[in-house]
């Protein structure tokens, strides 16, 4: 695949902010690159394209796989594997946030909880410590509830939701 200037901007840029976001520049760019490519790409094509070695290649799609991000598709008359992206932004979006709450957010609950059930019989542990770590939970635990329950809106809902903006504090300061 030959990358115009403006794909080659994109695609450079896609990596730099993985970086950015805790993901690997490899894993961004060539999740860029399959997101712009309007047919399925084999993992050669993709090397060659980003000029990446092959076997991080591999690895970088087995990731981009795991996060629901790409599939692997086969084309008539070829026996190789293909890779594309999603193609729809909202989707992508959410497949993204529900991972990396999978991965980051979940697991912070679970310890949170730990602690505060422990900080309960620690004698030695400060109380205004106990209370910290209390406050964390119910921060992080509020933010998980509110997710759970604006992910469950239909699409168009969240949509108006996000075009409103600040608007909608019109509606919060009149409810509290």
């Amino acid at each position: 695949m030959k990358l115009t200037p403006v794909m080659e901007k994109y695609v450079l840029h896609w990596g730099e902010m993985g970086t950015r976001w805790g993901v690997n520049r490899s894993i961004a760019q060539i999740h860029a690159l399959l997101y712009l490519s309007p047919q399925p790409l084999t993992a050669e094509e993709i090397a060659d394209t980003v000029s990446i070695a092959r076997s991080n290649v591999s690895t970088s799609l087995k990731e981009l796989q795991g996060f629901g991000l790409v599939r692997m598709t086969h084309l008539l008359g070829d026996r190789r594997d293909h890779f594309e992206s999603i193609k729809d932004n909202w989707e992508m979006l959410t497949l993204i946030i529900e991972e990396r709450k999978r991965r980051e957010i979940d697991p912070t609950l679970t310890l949170l909880r730990e602690c505060v059930a422990e900080a309960e019989a620690d004698k030695s542990t400060d109380p205004e410590v106990k209370a910290r770590i209390e406050r964390m939970l119910s921060f992080v635990d509020t933010l998980n509830t509110w997710y759970e329950q604006v992910k469950a809106l239909p699409k168009p809902t969240l949509v108006a939701l996000m075009k409103m903006g600040s608007k909608v504090a019109r509606f919060v300061a009149k409810v509290a």
